[in-house]
């Protein structure tokens, strides 16, 4: 079982910056793929950003330019720094993981409980 804890949501204001934390925790895991996905009541969840273990990234056309996400394998936590904030850009973040178990090379999908980020116009 693996566990996902988020950390860094907040209020900030228009063009302030916040950066958010996950970092995964359990044994007998591999991690591929983290990301980060953003949900705002009545719409589906999106992906944000995410990357690969080998650093491979992608990004939302929304935040392209605005936000960084990084990741410390020795860690297992991926970071996302989101810069010149947008009231748009508020929302609830998750923490994702895509997981393979070492012992069963089954892979899993697993999810942070959220975290709240609020940009003020």
């Amino acid at each position: 079982q693996v566990q996902l804890v988020e950390s860094g949501g907040g209020l900030v204001q228009a063009g302030g910056s916040l950066r958010l934390s996950c970092a995964a925790s359990g044994s007998g895991f591999s991690i591929n793929v983290m990301g980060w996905y953003r949900q705002v009541p009545g719409n589906q969840r999106e992906l944000v950003a995410q990357t690969t273990r080998a650093g491979n990234a992608n990004y939302a056309d929304s935040v392209k330019g605005r936000f960084t996400i990084s990741r410390d394998n020795a860690k297992n936590t991926v970071y996302l720094q989101m810069n010149s904030l947008k009231p748009e850009d508020t929302a609830v973040y998750y923490c994702n993981a895509e997981v393979l178990s070492t012992t069963t090379l089954r892979s899993f999908r697993y999810w942070g409980q959220g975290t709240q980020v609020t940009v003020s116009s």
